[in-house]
């Protein structure tokens, strides 16, 4: 299987909120170093056994979910892309951050909707569907075996994934799906652990393309898009 290529929202990777995401996890995606030692009194062990797909995708807030290239795209095409895209668009300001279990994952999420970041993220998916080459069968049922609405089938027929546009969320995961039994102690842990960085607005300054070199493979992060334009 080819390389994927996400666009991702992620913050600064020499920001706090970066260094604490990549320490929880145990992996930071920018730079690629792997994160040894106890979080918030938690194992790091036991934490990895609890973030093991969040650690595998790095930190992020998806915004065009993982994609194979179309023929006849590539890599240099997408970046040229994406760099016209960010010289055109704003920041989007998020507000505040804030810690929840989203179905059952622990997660980082905006205090309020915002139908600023709602508006951005479909022009994100819209701009670069062109570059997503056709689901495979295989790839269709594994989506589909989630338990979607009919309107989200509509979407991850049309976009390859479910969760855009009404149905998007912005969310930035912190773990996989934790059992009940450890979800009021994880949720503890990580509270202690990112309350000092969940003092500030969250602002969307920039896109992120993570890659995954091959199926499997850990997703790095391999360039960043400053929005700097004015709508």
């Amino acid at each position: 299987m080819p390389e994927r290529f996400a666009i991702y929202h992620a913050p600064l990777a020499t920001g706090a909120l970066w260094e604490r995401a990549s320490t929880w996890l145990g992996r930071d995606a920018a730079s690629g170093d792997t994160i040894g030692g106890a979080v918030a009194g938690i194992d790091r062990g036991r934490l990895l056994n609890l973030t093991q797909a969040a650690n595998r995708y790095g930190f992020h807030a998806t915004i065009k979910a993982p994609m194979t290239l179309v023929d006849g795209a590539s890599p240099e095409m997408l970046h040229a892309a994406m760099t016209a895209f960010a010289a055109e668009h704003a920041p989007v300001n998020l507000g505040r951050l804030q810690l929840t279990l989203y179905k059952g994952f622990l997660a980082l999420v905006p205090e309020r909707p915002s139908e600023a970041l709602q508006d951005f993220a479909a022009h994100v998916v819209e701009s670069f569907e062109p570059f997503r080459a056709p689901m495979s069968h295989k790839e269709r049922a594994k989506r589909a075996a989630n338990g979607l609405s009919p309107r989200q089938e509509e979407l991850l027929d049309a976009y390859g994934y479910p969760y855009v546009f009404e149905e998007f969320f912005f969310h930035m995961t912190l773990s996989d799906r934790l059992a009940e039994a450890e979800q009021d102690e994880i949720y503890a842990a990580a509270k202690t652990w990112f309350g000092p960085v969940l003092d500030q607005d969250l602002v969307i300054d920039s896109l992120s393309l993570f890659v995954e070199p091959e199926k499997g493979a850990q997703f790095r992060r391999r360039a960043d898009f400053s929005l700097n334009g004015s709508h």
